[in-house]
């Protein structure tokens, strides 16, 4: 009887776990966390900070620049192939947040290149929340 109860606690857990309205809390509470720490850099810190801040919290969306010629052949949501691999660097959570340990742990100390990387971890927990994820390499989102 014991064993049939965890049993179904982990599957009750790990379901609650992947519904997506709980990811996409996650994402929500990291994007406002990530906003607010970008912001208080950003007064922190100044203009530099503030001018790379909202650059990074556009620039992940720019990589679609890469095959712009090719948009007018592709269908409703879909990226061109070629700029696929650029729009996943820039969409994957891992990278600024490497970086920004990186910002922490080196010697090196500038402090609109973390505001930065705070805007970055921002958008891509926006995007998250708003059901936007990486794409397949045909230009697609996953699913």
């Amino acid at each position: 009887m014991t064993a049939t109860a965890d049993t179904t606690a982990v599957t009750v857990t790990r379901r609650l776990a992947g519904t997506p309205a709980l990811r996409r809390g996650a994402w929500l509470a990291f994007a406002l966390f990530w906003s607010a720490f970008a912001v208080v850099e950003c007064v922190r810190h100044g203009w530099p900070a503030t001018v790379l801040a909202l650059a990074f919290l556009v620039l992940p969306d720019l990589t679609f620049l890469v095959a712009l010629d090719e948009a007018p052949r592709m269908a409703k949501g879909q990226l061109p192939p070629r700029a696929v691999p650029y729009y996943n660097a820039m969409h994957r959570a891992l990278v600024p947040l490497t970086l920004a340990v990186a910002c922490t742990a080196l010697p090196l100390h500038w402090p609109p290149a973390f505001a930065a990387l705070c805007g970055w971890l921002a958008h891509i927990s926006y995007d998250r929340v708003f059901g936007y994820g990486l794409r397949t390499k045909e230009g697609f989102q996953r699913g």
